[in-house]
Formats: structure tokens, C-alpha cells, sequence
């Protein structure tokens, strides 16, 4: 591989950098004015900072499955279930989370997870894997505009599906200008949702201590009440594990950011690393307040109708209705971000399919990008999903959102799985191929070697028996559906794959081709054909299973170039004690 050379300080010169664009001379890092020279680039633009991206790591997917779905959990499970059950699933999502970082900041670009299944793992696999997380993202936004619905029932508004579209406009309108847009909204909406989490913490503790409506001490006494703490026995239990992963996802969407993410070596582990404190501080903290506090059989705490959040309830208790009002405006406004987020994670998802060489796995159209570098057309699809929320007026807000809740909470787990599995394979290829493991730029090693068995065989059990409760006592063919229609989807995506593409092909990669093209953030992680493969090729039946010795380690690496350190140093310098405090902070 060739690196490229420093620019001097000496040479005023233009430098040439890895793709093909000037670098201007050479910048001095204490000039606090001085421009910051930016590379020529296509396709996607990097143009988030890295207090978006750690802001966004913090809370920018939390949002319906938190301060709705746990209302939705108290009532299926019980208080025990739901502490234990987000409990688990939280740890598994934190080492998911070790394990994509690992790749995404050696390998940031478009696509993440699914690109690094497609190389390390099987390319029809990845396939299957990409449309799947595609049309997750779009359920996604459908069930926040749907879960918008929900929350304004709070004040009994007599059309809340106005309100749903104007919001989906207003997501599509900021989504459509600059990546930058999406980053400054989603950063002061996430700063609001952990600021609200915080107080809600803080009025948890004085509410359960007697500070209420009938000044009487709650301690555990929710938790005794008939039916609890294990509410509907294991089939309740299970039924948690579905609604936790919906909480949690979203969060493996951060490798999505890479592409698009200001020095994704710096930016990335840090990213990851504040994911232990976010599952620790906002959800169980949250969790364990919420049973201690609202009984599992609340008035209207989750049916067929309507979903009441646990959150509001809270607050309702402290004897305040504005501030539970106050409470029921941040949910909403919680909505809001998962919306956006999902949105941009599903456009990022179909771009990267269009992009994919050297046959894309989505039409080319949706590769087109704006000025700014917004892949309008990936935007406009993955947003026209959204209708589903409008059949909340035949189904029922609170049954059409707890499907929805259902589909993409295994999406979710699927996409960790998959995670799993790149990881246990691009960890095999690494020590195969002799590379020293001082050469990555993040490593888990607490994680080494036990993280990727342990995330496949933990998600691979949870898919299995979530939906219990839908087979036993009674057969529930709708609820049954919700649970598994994930499974074949992926199985018929990935026969589409292999018939399409005639993947059951043994191929001899040659060794040694160099790629002519420089990788950038915008370059397919999956290779290109050399050109030489059908001339080395024999028909064979057996599975597309990547070869761990012929995966090629080294293209799509992101070069650590000296502008984006100059840039992070200089910004730094800029605002010293800030960034201290917040690095104190978070």
C-alpha cells in the first residue's frame, strides 16, 4: 500500500492527495484563523463534526422504544422482565457495538455493516442483509410518525395524522439540504433528550421516596402488586426481549456514520465508547425508575387504541400537569430525532447498495447525489415507506405500532447478528493473513476472542424464542408473522442473490492486483473483479462463503491525513476548558 507523504512545512507547493485532489500549503495549527483547505470529493460529503457524531452517539436513537415501548414492556412483562431483559439486551448491544467499531474505523465507508458482511462473510448473505436493514430504516420512520400519533393523544387532539405529515415534510426538507443539517438537528435534539432523562431521573428518585400526589413512600411496592413482578410468565418475559431491541436500535447505525464522519480514527472508537455509559445512565438507571413507580396495570398504559409513555405517568404522579405536559413536548420532539435518524441511516443504506461494484445491488439512481452531497433519490424512496403510518385509522394507533415495533425490533437483532459474524470473520482473516494487531486503529481486547461467538449465539436465541407468547397458549397468526416474516424474507433475498448472480462459482482471486483507484469514503468496501476471474473459474456447487485468505485487508482503509489532525488540534486549542468539561462530562 502506498501512504501518502506529509505535507512539509517548508514546500508551499500543492500536495497530491490519495484521491487525486490539491492539498493547499501547509497550514500552521496555532493560526486560529487560518482556512482549513479541504480535498475535492464526490458522492457523499464528511461533513459531520465530532461533536455531532459524539452527541449522536449519546442519544440520537433514543426515542420511541425508551419513552414509549417500556410502557409497552411494563404492561407485556412486568417490572423484573423488563429490568432484566433490557439489562441483557444492553450488554449484548454494547459488545455488538466494541465489535463494529473495530471495522468501522478501520474500514469508514458508506454501507457500514452491510458492506463489511457482504466482504468478510457471504456477498448474498450481505445482499439479503442490506435490503433488510434498508427496509428497516423506512419502517422505522413509519413507526416514529405512527408513535407521534400516540403521544398526541396525551392532549386529545382530534387529527394527529396532520401532525405525522407535517413532520414527515419537515424531515424529508432537512434531510434533502446537507448532511450538516441532519447533524445540527439531531445534536440539539439529542442534547434536549439526555437533559430531559436527567430531570426525569432526578424526579423519579423523589417521587418513589413520597415526594407525590398522596405524599406516600412507593418503594418496591409496585413490584408486589397481583400479577408482578414477572407479568404472563416466560411467554411475557420473551415478549420484552422484541421490545428492548427496538429500544436499542438504531445504535449499530453509527457505522453508517463513518462515511460521512470528520477523521473517522479519532471520531469512531469514541463514538463507541460512550455507548456503555448511554446503555448504564439512560436506559436501566431509567428502567428500574419507571417499575419502581408506574404498576404494570396503569389505566391505558398500553392496548389496542393507544400507548400512554411511562415517562409522562411520572411526572403526572409528581402532581404537576404542566410538567407532565412539558414531558409528553420532549417525547414528542424524541420522535422527531428517531425519525431523522432513521431516515438518514435508510438513505445511506440504499446508497451504499447503489454504489456497490461491480454490480450494484439497488438501481444506479439512487447513487446520484446533490451539490451538498445528499443522495436525494435514496432519500425520497426510503421516506415514501412512511405511508404505513397513516393506516393507523383502520388498524389502531397502539396495535399498527406494536407491529411495526415487532418487525423492526428483529430487524434490529438480525443486523447485530450479522455484525457478529463479519467480526468473527474479519478477525479470522486479520490473524490469518499474519497481520499484527498492533496495525488496527481500535481494538476491543477485552472482547478478543470470545466477542463475535458470543454476539451470534446470544441474538441467534433471542430471534428464536421472543415470539413464544405468539405460539403458546393460543396461536396468534398475526402476532406470530410480526415476530418471525424477518427469517424468509432474508432466506428469499439471498436465493434471489445466488440465482441471479450465479454465485455458486469457486473462484481463484489472483493475488497481488492493485487497485488502480484510490479508496475514499464513498468507495465500495466489496472488490472489484479483477478481470481475470472468469478465466480461473470452474462451475462448482458450493456456498459463497468469503475465503478468509484471499480477502484483501488493505483497500478502503481510511489514510489518518495530517489535515484532519491539524483541524482537530486547532479546534481544541480554540476551546480548551469546553472541550475539557465536556469530555468530563460524557
Amino acid at each position: 500500500m502506498n501512504h501518502p507523504a506529509s505535507p512539509s512545512r517548508t514546500n508551499s507547493s500543492p500536495k497530491s492527495l490519495r484521491d487525486g485532489s490539491e492539498l493547499q500549503p501547509h497550514v500552521n495549527i496555532n493560526d486560529a484563523e487560518a482556512p482549513f483547505p479541504q480535498p475535492k470529493r464526490g458522492g457523499l460529503h464528511r461533513g459531520l463534526s465530532a461533536r455531532q457524531v459524539q452527541m449522536i452517539a449519546i442519544a440520537g436513537t433514543i426515542g420511541t422504544g425508551l419513552f414509549l415501548g417500556t410502557g409497552r414492556s411494563l404492561a407485556q412483562g412486568g417490572p423484573a422482565s423488563m429490568l432484566i431483559c433490557y439489562g441483557i439486551v444492553g450488554f449484548i448491544v454494547y459488545v455488538t457495538l466494541l465489535l463494529l467499531g473495530e471495522m468501522a474505523t478501520q474500514y469508514p465507508v458508506a454501507g457500514s455493516f452491510n458492506a463489511y458482511a457482504t466482504r468478510f462473510f457471504s456477498p448474498s448473505y450481505g445482499f439479503a442483509l442490506s435490503w433488510n436493514y434498508w427496509f428497516n430504516d423506512a419502517v422505522s420512520v413509519a413507526s416514529d410518525l405512527t408513535a407521534a400519533q400516540l403521544v398526541l393523544q396525551f392532549w386529545t387532539v382530534s387529527h394527529p395524522w396532520v401532525v405525522s405529515l407535517l413532520f414527515w415534510v419537515f424531515l424529508v426538507s432537512v434531510n434533502a439540504f446537507h448532511v450538516k443539517a441532519y447533524g445540527e438537528l439531531e445534536y440539539w435534539l439529542s442534547f434536549l433528550k439526555v437533559a430531559t432523562i436527567v430531570v426525569f431521573i432526578i424526579v423519579g428518585i423523589l417521587v418513589n421516596v413520597g415526594v407525590n400526589e398522596s405524599h406516600t413512600y412507593i418503594g418496591t411496592h409496585n413490584w408486589y402488586i397481583p400479577g408482578a413482578p414477572f407479568v404472563g410468565g416466560f411467554g411475557g418475559f420473551a415478549k420484552v426481549f422484541v421490545t428492548a431491541s427496538f429500544a436499542y436500535g438504531g445504535t449499530e447505525s453509527l457505522g453508517i456514520t463513518a462515511g460521512e464522519t470528520k477523521n473517522p480514527s479519532q471520531n469512531m472508537p469514541k463514538v463507541v465508547k460512550f455507548v456503555f455509559w448511554r446503555i448504564l445512565i439512560f436506559y436501566v438507571l431509567s428502567i428500574l425508575l419507571i417499575g419502581l413507580n408506574v404498576p404494570w396495570n396503569y389505566p391505558d398504559l398500553s392496548n389496542k387504541s393507544t400507548t400512554t409513555s411511562p415517562f409522562t405517568i411520572v411526572f403526572t404522579l409528581a402532581g404537576s400537569t404542566v410538567a407532565a405536559s412539558f414531558m409528553n413536548t420532549v417525547i414528542l420532539t424524541s420522535v422527531l430525532s428517531a425519525g431523522n435518524h432513521a431516515l438518514f441511516a435508510g438513505t445511506r443504506v440504499l446508497y451504499g447498495l447503489s454504489v456497490v461494484g461491480p454490480v450494484p445491488h439497488a438501481p444506479r439512481i439512487f447513487s446520484r447525489t446533490t451539490r451538498a452531497g445528499v443522495p436525494l433519490y435514496a432519500l425520497l424512496a426510503t421516506s415514501s415507506i412512511s405511508v404505513l403510518c397513516f393506516g393507523s385509522s383502520y388498524i389502531g394507533s397502539g396495535q399498527l405500532w406494536g407491529w411495526l415495533q415487532n418487525i423492526v425490533g428483529v430487524s434490529n437483532q438480525i443486523a447485530w447478528l450479522s455484525i457478529g459474524l463479519a467480526s468473527w470473520r474479519f478477525r479470522k482473516a486479520w490473524i490469518r493473513q499474519g497481520r499484527s494487531l498492533d496495525e488496527m486503529k481500535f481494538r476491543a481486547s477485552w472482547t478478543w476472542p470470545w466477542g463475535p461467538y458470543f454476539v451470534t449465539i446470544t441474538v441467534t436465541a433471542l430471534i428464536l424464542i421472543q415470539g413464544w407468547s405468539s405460539i403458546f397458549p393460543t396461536f396468534s397468526p398475526v402476532d406470530f408473522i410480526s415476530y418471525y416474516i424477518e427469517i424468509p424474507i432474508m432466506v428469499i433475498m439471498g436465493l434471489c442473490w445466488v440465482l441471479a448472480r450465479n454465485t455458486f462459482i469457486d473462484s481463484i482471486p489472483v493475488a497481488g492486483t492493485v487497485d488502480p483507484h484510490p479508496p475514499n469514503e464513498t468507495t465500495s468496501l466489496i472488490p472489484h473483479d479483477t478481470g481475470t476471474r472468469e478465466a480461473e473459474s470452474h462451475y462448482k456447487w458450493t456456498s459463497d462463503i468469503v475465503d478468509i485468505r484471499t480477502i484483501d485487508l488493505y483497500s478502503d482503509e481510511y489514510p489518518d491525513e495530517a489535515l484532519d489532525e491539524v483541524a482537530d488540534e486547532t479546534r481544541r486549542k480554540r476551546f480548551l476548558f469546553f472541550w475539557r468539561l465536556y469530555d468530563m462530562l460524557a
